[in-house]
């Protein structure tokens, strides 16, 4: 097992189905490939091909160190599939996750892999110098206050009240995606990696990698 103080990671953010955009980052990473890999969720909805998102990360982790965390497009497309608010997934996305699965309106069949894969998805990663989550932690909590709360750690999936924030209290600094942006967060205790991939928008279109603890991006624009 590798020291802590030598460990060294790369995160990725929001791929939303972008498997090609999502393929060709990772080859640009091939040199790192002796690093933990933390892919910071929302893998679905949106773009064109997230069952060819899940079936590449399935055969990446047998060769790469990974982690998987969960995004708040996971949860609801397990919250659908769980009996839950169907219409809240279909109308962030969902409809073209379906599809990729070949599937007709509400009715698709997933493998048991892709099941097993989006269940076992973690809501955050903690490590000596680095907190990864999908969205965020309160900007009015430490981290090991946010991590006792239920509540609290649901919000990891949605928050973005730290944004703005001025202080944080946190022990370490947070690694996260959800809340898209031209350019990569860089500030105090804060790195954001959601460059948008799957939305056709000025100053967006790329999918975004950083390499720890150097705090170096790499990107790779959108392709079809």
């Amino acid at each position: 097992m590798k020291n802590l103080s030598e460990q060294k990671y790369i995160a990725i953010g929001d791929i939303h189905g972008c498997a090609a955009t999502m393929k060709a980052l990772i080859e640009k990473l091939q040199p790192f490939y002796d690093r933990t890999f933390v892919f910071v969720g929302d893998y679905i909805d949106r773009g064109p091909d997230s069952r060819g998102v899940v079936d590449f990360l399935l055969d990446f982790r047998k060769k790469v160190d990974c982690v998987f965390l969960r995004g708040n497009h996971e949860q609801m497309m397990l919250d659908a599939l769980n009996g839950g608010d169907r219409q809240l997934w279909l109308m962030n996305g969902g409809k073209t996750t379906i599809r990729s699965y070949n599937g007709d309106g509400l009715q698709f069949d997933m493998p048991e892999s892709h099941r097993q894969f989006y269940e076992a998805t973690k809501l955050y990663y903690d490590t000596k110098e680095y907190f990864f989550v999908h969205a965020g932690v309160s900007p009015n909590k430490t981290i090991e206050e946010s991590l006792s709360s239920k509540e609290e750690m649901q919000a990891f999936l949605w928050v973005r009240s730290h944004l703005n924030a001025f202080e944080k209290p946190w022990e370490k600094t947070i690694v996260f995606g959800h809340t898209p942006r031209p350019q990569p967060i860089r500030q105090a205790k804060m790195i954001g990696i959601d460059t948008g991939c799957v939305y056709d928008r000025r100053g967006y279109r790329r999918l975004t990698a950083v390499k720890l603890p150097e705090e170096e991006f790499v990107e790779h624009p959108y392709m079809d």
